[in-house]
């Protein structure tokens, strides 16, 4: 269920822009698309902080959104469960739960720069300050951190993300990044439980989820959608190997040294029975400049033992078009190597189909042949 633009992350080959009418609100009404300091606005999604605002003709966009599964549902009804076995549900820029914090489509953002909060729309305002007056700190509610630096900038070079003495580490900080994850969290929250009334509506086909013995000696039977639930996470890794994570914060993910931010993320995911798709599968450490600080691996690690430990599927993606030996391995051992983790990818979505799939195909049927005969 895609309720982005496309055309502005590596490998598109096409722009499809947000539909024309959800266009015409965001003229009429700007502060619906996600803003930065400067005061640009994004168009790839709409800003969470409207999510329960009614923008779009008199509706809110988690209405808007769920009337779209709900038509979706109504024409492929007979296939949800069967051929249609899990509906992705899209929370942002890429169909990814995160902010659009690094736009490379538009040039303003290049790796491995920190990016730039997105929380400058007055819907989003409007939620900062009533969360700082509610902290007892009102002078916090303005606005984002006033020395987060800009897209391109590295870690060292702000005031906020400085590995030590930075003010990502100080109660102001706590309080910011708290915020501005949590609304986040909160946008899942609600697009999920949404589409899973959805798709549990009369007349749709569901399945059985849990079956738990009373005290009394019944049984309860627990159904939901015939179809898994699920959502996709961006592998922001650049910055994993600083003590603040900047990217990682900037995108929306409060993950720190001393803080796992996929914690709550997937405690969410738990309550409705969803999975998690996560990207950059492929890549490894040592293909990444030293200055980046980058560790796709240890975050990949991160990720998969946190998932393991609450208890949610994960699926994998690559994040770049590879058909070398080293993606290939790569890939391989995310899903059955010989690592701690080993086993947990239960999907995987390779990017993309296409002529240059096509011109690699021996060395991607021999990639296929290893994931369905594994050693």
């Amino acid at each position: 269920m895609s309720f982005h633009a496309a055309g502005n992350n590596v490998g598109d080959c096409c722009r499809i822009s947000l539909p024309r009418w959800v266009v015409e609100a965001g003229e009429r009404d700007p502060d619906i698309f996600f803003t930065d300091s400067s005061g640009y606005r994004n168009r790839e999604c709409l800003s969470v902080g409207c999510d329960t605002q009614p923008v779009l003709l008199g509706r809110t966009p988690i209405q808007a959104q769920a009337d779209f599964i709900a038509a979706f549902a109504d024409e492929f009804g007979d296939m949800l469960g069967n051929v249609i076995s899990e509906v992705t549900v899209g929370m942002g820029p890429a169909g990814e739960l995160r902010y659009p914090s690094y736009p490379e489509g538009d040039g303003r953002w290049r790796f491995p720069g920190i990016g730039q909060f997105q929380c400058y729309d007055k819907y989003m305002l409007a939620s900062l300050k009533e969360a700082a007056i509610a902290a007892g700190h009102p002078e916090w509610g303005h606005g984002g951190p006033h020395d987060s630096g800009n897209y391109n900038s590295h870690s060292s070079e702000t005031g906020f993300f400085r590995s030590y003495g930075g003010s990502w580490d100080t109660e102001y900080g706590r309080f910011f990044l708290s915020w501005y994850s949590g609304l986040l969290i909160q946008h899942a929250d609600r697009l999920l439980g949404a589409a899973r009334q959805v798709l549990s509506a009369r007349c749709r086909p569901r399945a059985m989820r849990e079956a738990r013995e009373l005290s009394d000696g019944g049984m309860l039977y627990v159904f939901g959608p015939a179809v898994q639930l699920g959502i996709k996470l961006a592998g922001v890794h650049w910055w994993f190997k600083s003590r603040a994570h900047a990217a990682e914060l900037t995108a929306g993910y409060y993950n720190t040294r001393e803080r796992n931010g996929y914690l709550p993320i997937f405690d969410m995911l738990k309550r409705h029975s969803a999975a998690a798709s996560f990207t950059c599968v492929e890549m490894r450490d040592c293909e990444h400049p030293i200055e980046g600080r980058c560790s796709p691996e240890g975050l990949l690690n991160q990720v998969l033992s946190t998932a393991a430990r609450v208890g949610v599927p994960m699926s994998g993606e690559n994040a770049l078009q590879r058909y070398d030996q080293y993606a290939f391995d790569k890939i391989c051992d995310s899903a059955f190597g010989q690592s701690v983790m080993a086993g947990r990818l239960e999907k995987l979505t390779f990017l993309r189909m296409g002529d240059m799939m096509i011109d690699n195909w021996s060395a991607f049927g021999a990639f296929l042949q290893r994931l369905t005969c594994p050693p």
